[in-house]
């Protein structure tokens, strides 16, 4: 997981992300340049919670090609002051 940033605040960049379906890819002029990038959505909820970059156009972006946004105004409820995402690799033990 690594700290991110998007037009609407605090966002997280994931390798890989659960529970969700995928819109249509579509062409985006993003803050860091042109992506194709398809929304995210909450499987339970359908929320708009992010989105997946499918690929970059600029050589410096290339390492988001198949990560996953996720957005945290839209992934916690406005009285949680705490995110919980669990961040353990699938060869983890629990």
């Amino acid at each position: 997981m690594e700290s991110f940033h998007c037009r609407r605040g605090k966002a997280y960049l994931f390798n890989r992300s659960v529970n969700i379906s995928m819109g249509p890819l579509e062409e985006r002029m993003m803050l860091s340049g042109m992506h194709t990038v398809a929304d995210i959505f909450c499987c339970c909820c359908g929320q708009n919670v992010g989105w997946k970059y499918e690929s970059a156009h600029e050589k410096e972006q290339k390492y988001k090609e198949g990560k996953f946004v996720l957005e945290r105004g839209r992934i916690m409820d406005e009285t949680s002051t705490e995110v919980c995402i669990d961040t353990r690799s699938e060869t983890e033990d629990s």
